[in-house]
């Protein structure tokens, strides 16, 4: 969190969850918009979940925070220049995307016994660090795989069904409150992490120019909210 000056404020992990009123960094003559900054409510975790390989809650309570805090400081400079919000610039796949890879970077920062997979487009996407040469695989059998989407309950396409550790960020992105000024910054809502098996996913077809992409089933969504983390 940062003042008005643009100082780095201590982050305490207990401050209401939503969005908060933070500074207001004009730049270039430019007219102030205010800019929230989402914050990680810290009683809404799961405590009794048994994580693996070491994980803790706080793991997830700092890698959604680097995310809150990234949007924040592009959105402070965006609007100081008169432009929009990054959120609203970014197509639903993009925003996904960029989510998952900040994301995992962020969990690999913080996790104890875990890296990003060094293998480009490699699975799963955190392994066991020190497990696979160079920390790099192209199919590994340890680690999670991280998927964010804006289904609630977490149901999410994959590229295939895999045996895997399946971590979902479920997040939502206000893209019609006007006037624009007065929308919200984007917000995880759950954070779900389980093991799940092939015969949990069910297949979807696709057109002969489409990608086969595989969801987990109805069984296999109610395993995956089992291990809820974050609601």
């Amino acid at each position: 969190m940062r003042d008005r000056m643009g100082s780095a404020l201590p982050f305490s992990p207990n401050v209401p969850t939503g969005a908060i009123l933070d500074a207001v960094i004009p730049v270039g003559g430019a007219s102030e918009v205010p800019i929230a900054r989402s914050v990680v409510d810290s009683t809404r975790f799961n405590r009794e979940l048994a994580f693996p390989y070491e994980l803790r809650a706080e793991d997830f309570q700092l890698a959604r925070q680097d995310a809150y805090d990234f949007f924040f400081d592009v959105n402070s400079a965006l609007t100081g220049r008169g432009l929009g919000r990054f959120d609203d610039m970014l197509r639903p796949a993009a925003m996904s995307g960029i989510l998952s890879d900040m994301l995992t970077a962020s969990m690999a920062k913080h996790a104890r016994a875990l890296t990003e997979n060094q293998y480009f487009n490699g699975h799963p996407d955190l392994i066991v660090t020190g497990k696979y040469p160079n920390d790099s695989a192209q199919a590994g059998e340890h680690g999670i795989e991280i998927k964010t989407t804006r289904k609630r309950g977490g149901a999410v396409d994959t590229h295939g069904a895999r045996e895997q550790w399946m971590c979902v960020f479920v997040y939502k992105v206000d893209n019609e409150t006007q006037p624009i000024a007065d929308r919200v910054p984007m917000e995880f809502t759950e954070v779900y992490l389980a093991y799940v098996t092939t015969d949990d996913f069910r297949r979807n077809p696709r057109g002969e120019l489409g990608t086969r992409t595989a969801t987990l089933h109805r069984d296999g969504v109610l395993k995956l909210r089992q291990g809820w983390v974050y609601r």
